[in-house]
């Protein structure tokens, strides 16, 4: 499987249902909480193309964007394909 980074914060709902569809998968991810690094932020947005929201969520390199679009992704069958290495 490919790298898979989650900008977080531990207030939000969204970060959390985000984790827990990647759990139920068996995908390992690497969280970064920018409330408690907040230097992190702006990595993120410079990643994300100046989303500011969380989370935001890559795949490799491969921004997928919110909890939203990961769940789209998977309802639509291209998140598992784009989670299996290349």
């Amino acid at each position: 499987m490919k790298p898979v980074d989650i900008y977080t914060t531990p207030i939000c709902g969204f970060c959390h249902a985000a984790k827990r569809l990647l759990s139920e998968k068996g995908v390992a991810f690497n969280e970064i909480d920018v409330m408690r690094a907040p230097d992190r932020r702006q990595e993120m947005m410079d990643r994300a193309h100046g989303r500011h929201t969380v989370p935001q969520i890559f795949v490799g390199e491969t921004h997928v964007g919110g909890c939203d679009d990961l769940y789209a992704l998977d309802r639509a069958g291209k998140l598992d394909p784009l989670l299996a290495d290349a």
